[in-house]
């Protein structure tokens, strides 16, 4: 079994990682992190990747990440997934929540280790992944609310 880690380079994510890693300490499950990266300019800006659409580098996000990642945990197994449209009805973050359900089934994760201000209210915003992710059954879920 793993325990899964979405990753956005945010301070939640960061804090989930460190989470995992101790959590790891006790069931010597195998960290996976997982970075979702949509070739999608106008989210990364939304996330604070880039200040600006036209300065979007996907493959430079997944680069920084992957450094992040490596400075927190350094043999943590690090994984870079681009969405794939399915349905022009779906928006960029229905596209994330997809794929990192489907690689937590992949890998058979036991947990998903998740970093969101949002996940778990009453009211979901649209921009979370925390919440529908928060609904699969198939796997527990430990949601970090605040940063370390």
């Amino acid at each position: 079994m793993v325990l899964l880690v979405p990753f956005d380079g945010s301070d939640l994510a960061q804090t989930a990682l460190e989470r995992a890693v101790e959590f790891s300490e006790y069931t010597h499950e195998d960290v996976l992190v997982l970075s979702v990266i949509p070739d999608d300019g106008e989210y990364a800006v939304e996330r604070g990747w880039v200040d600006a659409p036209e300065a979007y580098d996907p493959d430079a996000v997944a680069a920084r990440f992957e450094s992040l990642v490596a400075d927190i945990v350094p043999d943590a197994e690090f994984r870079v997934e681009t969405p794939e449209d399915v349905s022009s009805m779906a928006d960029v973050t229905t596209d994330v929540v997809r794929t990192i359900r489907e690689v937590s089934h992949e890998v058979d994760a036991s947990i998903v280790f998740i970093g969101s201000e949002n996940a778990g209210r009453v009211s979901t915003p649209v921009c979370s992944v925390g919440a529908p992710l928060s609904e699969d059954p198939t796997y527990d879920v430990h949601i970090v609310r605040h940063a370390a």
